[in-house]
């Protein structure tokens, strides 16, 4: 996961920049409105709340790819090492619900075919050599990533003062994470503009909203990556020797 957590610190470069910009910006509000170049034009309010509304896409852009990710690694780690009977049988459940694809909507003709599938797999006693996490879009927040480590039976064990950060509300008695995708939502939807999104919100409060979200992405990371480091996809029993959780 090394590639992984690189890509991870850059983007959350990215916003760190963009929060640099937009504090600026807010500098320059204070002897007026700024502009663009010594006679240039001027940032307007609206504009300006534009600008500070893109932070919350930026952040809902890093959670998901984060949980995506994090699956991916799982299914890395997975492909081509294990037969279907040594996962686990949350991680069972998942290979079972790719292969037959029982989440799908199918005729008789291609629910019989992806049944043989698995069949064919089980008879041969195959590798585990195709699969993919269901994990849906567009409502991550901390709740739906606990969720979907519940369901893949794997550990996530953030610490006190991160989890305290992150449930915290924010605002409209919403966490971090919840708020984020709450206005994502409205803005992929249409019920709220970009201009009424960076109403009332200051730079400080959004390089606070961004530094709880990031640590606690930061700890699920971990998390993954200690959960695959322990092999807690298998069964205890098919675990290798010295994997522990």
């Amino acid at each position: 996961m090394d590639d992984f957590i690189q890509a991870f610190e850059d983007r959350l470069h990215e916003i760190e920049s963009y929060l640099n910009l937009l504090e600026l910006l807010e500098q320059q509000v204070q002897n007026g409105l700024p502009r663009i170049g010594e006679d240039g034009p001027t940032i307007t309010v609206q504009q300006q709340r534009i600008l500070y509304s893109s932070v919350y896409l930026q952040l809902y852009n890093l959670i998901e790819s984060t949980v995506t990710r994090c699956l991916d690694a799982v299914c890395t780690s997975v492909i081509n090492n294990w037969k279907p009977g040594e996962l686990s049988i949350a991680m069972r459940r998942e290979w079972v619900r790719y292969t037959a694809r029982t989440h799908i909507e199918l005729n008789p003709e291609k629910r019989l075919e992806s049944a043989l599938e698995l069949c064919e797999h089980l008879v041969q006693a195959s590798q585990v050599s195709q699969l993919k996490i269901e994990k849906g879009g567009g409502n991550w927040d901390d709740r739906a990533i606990k969720d979907i480590s519940d369901r893949l039976g794997l550990s996530l064990r953030i610490s006190p003062e991160i989890y305290s950060g992150v449930n915290r509300p924010f605002r409209d008695e919403q966490g971090p994470l919840a708020y984020i995708k709450s206005l994502r939502n409205k803005l992929a939807h249409g019920s709220l503009s970009f201009a009424e999104c960076g109403e009332n919100i200051t730079v400080s409060e959004l390089r606070d909203l961004t530094e709880r979200t990031t640590l606690y992405l930061q700890e699920v990371v971990n998390c993954f990556k200690l959960s695959i480091d322990a092999h807690e996809f298998l069964l205890p029993e098919r675990r290798p020797e010295g994997a522990q959780v």
